[in-house]
């Protein structure tokens, strides 16, 4: 009796470490309060030949909607450089920021920071964009999107170029006074259950047919699966070989943008 008391107890000791010290797996500990954000840049169609914009860092406030400077976070842009706004239009768009992990609740503001090679080219004639307040503090758009942890949103920044490139009266000069609008769509779900019994390690994952998510239950046999895009998935769960259980499948769970899929309790035999 003693001897099986000690193994379910080493089990349960195995079940924690594959459970919470595994980092690469998309368990609920790992991202529970969090969601992550992606951010595109595309244009309206405008009156000029080019619009040069030099794109060099993405900026969030979150739960923070102080107009200050205090509370500004980087997203790590991936694509920064120099675009033609004017080649973003028509459904192209370019990928600025993909899938950074911000703290869940609202998301207050995005801001563009611009580099010093902003140009307009008309008539074949390039000038420069003059954009004095943008050089010290960014382009800043509101937002008030609310995050949802487990869950991924892609915002969308779209720039009227006719509307944001003004010409300063007698001075000649060409200024940027950006009109963005900014829309934003949840773009993953989550499937979320139980397993018993308790003292078995089990993985499950969930594939629909492109791409496989995997995490471990807890050691209370819950466990969530983030990050998955909308449709039908194939959940599969695979207990400890040495278990003599069996592996159980699920078909057709669907998963929604924003929201999770229970699943409840399974109990495996």
């Amino acid at each position: 009796m003693m001897m099986n008391l000690l193994k379910k107890a080493i089990l349960l000791v195995l079940i924690s470490f594959f459970s919470f010290g595994c980092s690469d797996d998309d368990s609920a500990t790992d991202t529970q309060g969090k969601a992550k954000v992606s951010i595109k840049l595309m244009d309206a169609p405008g009156d000029f030949e080019h619009v040069y914009i030099d794109i060099v860092d993405v900026m969030v406030k979150v739960n923070d909607n102080r107009d200050g400077e205090e509370g500004w976070q980087s997203l790590e842009t991936i694509n920064t450089g120099v675009y033609d706004l004017l080649t973003l239009t028509g459904g192209v768009n370019v990928l600025l920021v993909d899938d950074f992990e911000v703290l869940s609740g609202t998301l207050n503001q995005i801001r563009l920071i611009l580099g010093d090679h902003n140009t307009v080219v008309i008539d074949g004639v390039t000038h420069p964009l003059k954009t004095p307040s943008a050089q010290q503090s960014g382009l800043k758009i509101k937002i008030n999107q609310t995050l949802l942890p487990n869950m991924a949103y892609t915002f969308l920044l779209d720039f009227d170029v006719d509307k944001s490139i003004v010409v300063a009266g007698n001075s000649g000069n060409i200024n940027l006074k950006p009109v963005i609008r900014a829309s934003a769509e949840a773009t993953t779900g989550t499937i979320s259950g139980s397993i018993l019994p308790l003292d078995v390690q089990t993985q499950i994952s969930a594939t629909n047919g492109v791409d496989e998510i995997t995490t471990y239950a807890d050691v209370e046999g819950n466990f969530l699966l983030v990050g998955l895009t909308p449709g039908n998935y194939t959940v599969t769960i695979t207990p400890d070989p040495m278990s003599d259980l069996l592996p159980t499948v699920l078909e057709n769970v669907e998963v929604s943008a924003e929201n999770n899929t229970a699943i409840g309790v399974i109990t495996m035999e």
